[in-house]
């Protein structure tokens, strides 16, 4: 198994240490496997985004259209 050594700060140091009943090996762990999979779903959005031929006008009509819809449905819910 591979080990990763981080810098941190004195202040973040004393910190770590008062929770010490955190696994932090394992959070990073964690963390990092997150951060994997929202690149892996980046990249999916990505190739499709590369492949459209909306434009940006078309988006920001289409992202006008969804605000209004919204707002009328709230409105019939007496939520806005």
């Amino acid at each position: 198994m591979v080990s990763v050594t981080l810098k941190i700060t004195n202040n973040f140091k004393a910190i770590v240490d008062k929770l010490s009943w955190i696994n932090w090996s394992e959070m990073a762990r964690e963390e990092v496997l997150k951060k994997i999979e929202e690149e892996k779903a980046l990249e999916k959005v990505r190739a499709i985004i590369s492949k459209s031929e909306l434009t940006e006008e078309d988006a920001e009509e289409l992202a006008e259209k969804v605000k209004l819809s919204m707002h009328k449905r709230l409105k019939k819910k007496d939520l806005v």
